[in-house]
C-alpha cells in the first residue's frame, strides 16, 4: 500500500476539531502521515462549517483556492465535509466545486477512507467492516491521536451527542447534522481512557444540547449525563471534566449537584440566552422567556456557588426593535456573566428564519448592538477578574505561547506565566498579578 501524506483544514466549532482530530488518526492508522501545507499532500481535507455566513464564506474561499493546485496536480485526493455537505445530496455541490472528489458527511470519516479502499490506496486486510454502531475501521477502539499530539495534548474534545433535534429558527445545525443521536456510554468512556493513557488531562464532553444525553434512548435504557460523568469521573489520569453546551430547558438540579459534587467536573457551565426579549425569544423558538433565564441563574449560583457562567447571544434577529435589543442589554449587564460570545444574525438556508422571517435589521446596525454588548461585557469581565489579583488559582498547564507557559483555571478563565521547567500538563497553582477582561498573568507559587 502506497503511504500518502494528508492535510485536514478545519474550520468551526468543537465538534469540527474533534472530528478532523478522528480523521486524522483514522489516517495515520492506515499508514499515512500529515503534510504542512495543502500542496504538499496527497489527500486533503477541508472540514466546513455553515453556521455563519462569514464562515461559509471562508469555505468558499478555500474551496476556490484548491483549483489551481488540483489543475496543476490531477492525483491528489481533494475531499469536503462537515455541515457544508451535510446529509443530503451532494449534487450541486458536485456541479459548482468539480475539482473536488468526495464530500463526506460531518462526523463519518468512512467515505473518504472507503474512497481511498476502492483505488488500492488502502490495505483491505486493515479496512474493517462496518461496526454496530455505524464507526468504521475500529476508530472508537481504543482511540489513538495523531502521533504529532500522543503526549502533547492537555485537553481533548468528545463528542458524545451528534446532530439536533429542538430546531431554533434560526439553527441550520439540524439540517446539516441530522437529529440527535447520542453514543454509547461504553465508547465514550473506552475513548476517554485511550485519551488519558496518551496523555490527555482534560476532557470536554460535546453536544448541540449536550444536557439531553441519552434522552433520545428508549426510558431506562442508557445512561443520562448524569450517569455518564460519573463514569468518567473514575478513570485514572484525568484531573479535569467539562461539558457543552447546555440549553436553559434541559440543565436541571440534578446536573447541577453533580457538578458540585464530583471532584473532576468543572465549576463552568456553557447555557445561552441568545436573547434578553421574549418576543424575540419566541420567534427563535427557544422555549424560555427572559425571566426563566434569570431563575436558572440564580439556581446555578445557588447550588455551584464557585461556578463560571459562559452564553451565547445573537444581535440583529429578524424584527429585533431597538427597544428589544435595549432588553438583551439590560439582561446582560444584570446577570454579570463571565463570558458572552457576541453574534450577528445572518440567515441560513432551510431554517424557518430564513424562509418566514425578513433579514431586515440592517448590517451597520448589527454591528454597532455586537459592539455595544461587547464592550459591556469587556468591563463586567474585567471587573470580575480584577478580584482575583493577589489569589491564588489553580492552571491546567496547556503549552507555551509567546516564550509564557499558557493554561486555564476550573472556572476556564486563561491565564499565563513564566517557569524555566516544562510543564504541560500539569495543575500549578499560579498567583495572580494582572487582570485584563480576556486573560490573567501570574507567578507560580
Amino acid at each position: 500500500m502506497p503511504k500518502m501524506r494528508y492535510y485536514i483544514w478545519t474550520i468551526g466549532c468543537q465538534m469540527n476539531i474533534a472530528d478532523s482530530r478522528r480523521l486524522a488518526s483514522a489516517l495515520e492508522r492506515l499508514g499515512h502521515a500529515p503534510a504542512p501545507r495543502a500542496e504538499d499532500a496527497d489527500i486533503v481535507v477541508l472540514n466546513t462549517c455553515v453556521v455563519r455566513q462569514q464562515a461559509e464564506d471562508k469555505v468558499y474561499g478555500r474551496l476556490s483556492s484548491l483549483k489551481p493546485l488540483k489543475s496543476r496536480r490531477p492525483e491528489p485526493v481533494v475531499a469536503l465535509m462537515g455541515c457544508l455537505v451535510g446529509n443530503r445530496d451532494p449534487a450541486p455541490l458536485q456541479k459548482r466545486f468539480p475539482w473536488v472528489d468526495l464530500f463526506m458527511p460531518p462526523s463519518d470519516p468512512a467515505p473518504l477512507l472507503d474512497y481511498l479502499a476502492e483505488r488500492g490506496l488502502v490495505d483491505e486486510d486493515r479496512a474493517l467492516a462496518a461496526r454496530e454502531d455505524g464507526r468504521r475501521y475500529g476508530i472508537q477502539d481504543g482511540f489513538l491521536l495523531p502521533r504529532a499530539e500522543r503526549g502533547r495534548l492537555v485537553s481533548a474534545y468528545i463528542p458524545i451527542l451528534l446532530g439536533c433535534s429542538h430546531a431554533c429558527t434560526y439553527c441550520v445545525i439540524p439540517y446539516r447534522r441530522g437529529p440527535e443521536r447520542s453514543r454509547p456510554a461504553a465508547e465514550i468512556v473506552a475513548e476517554a481512557r485511550a485519551l488519558a493513557a496518551q496523555g490527555v488531562r482534560e476532557i470536554t464532553l460535546l453536544g448541540q444540547i449536550v444536557d439531553r444525553y441519552g434522552e433520545d434512548r428508549v426510558a431506562g435504557s442508557g445512561l443520562r449525563l448524569v450517569g455518564l460523568l460519573e463514569q468518567l469521573h473514575e478513570i485514572e489520569g484525568l484531573v479535569r471534566i467539562r461539558f457543552l453546551t447546555s440549553h436553559p430547558n434541559w440543565m436541571n438540579d440534578d446536573l447541577l449537584r453533580a457538578v458540585a459534587r464530583l471532584d473532576k467536573v468543572c465549576e463552568h457551565i456553557e447555557v445561552p440566552v441568545q436573547a434578553g426579549d421574549d418576543e424575540v425569544l419566541a420567534r427563535m423558538r427557544r422555549g424560555y422567556t427572559a425571566d426563566d433565564y434569570r431563575r436558572l441563574v440564580a439556581r446555578i449560583r445557588e447550588i455551584v456557588p464557585s461556578v463560571s457562567i459562559a452564553t451565547d447571544i445573537i444581535v440583529g434577529f429578524p424584527g429585533e426593535s431597538e427597544e428589544q435589543f435595549q432588553h438583551t442589554y439590560d439582561l446582560l449587564a444584570e446577570l454579570r456573566l463571565d463570558k458572552a460570545h457576541i453574534a450577528r444574525y445572518s440567515p441560513r438556508p432551510q431554517t424557518v428564519a430564513a424562509r418566514h422571517y425578513p433579514d431586515d435589521v440592517p448590517a451597520e446596525e448589527k454591528e454597532r448592538r455586537r459592539k455595544l454588548l461587547d464592550d459591556l461585557q469587556a468591563g463586567i469581565v474585567a471587573a470580575i477578574n480584577s478580584r482575583l489579583l493577589g489569589q491564588r488559582v489553580e492552571v491546567l498547564v496547556e503549552g507555551k505561547r509567546k516564550g509564557r507557559w499558557w493554561g486555564r483555571t476550573r472556572t476556564d478563565r486563561l491565564v499565563f506565566f513564566t517557569a524555566a521547567q516544562d510543564l504541560t500538563g500539569q495543575l500549578v497553582p499560579v498567583r495572580v498579578t494582572w487582570s485584563g477582561p480576556w486573560s490573567l498573568v501570574g507567578e507560580v507559587e
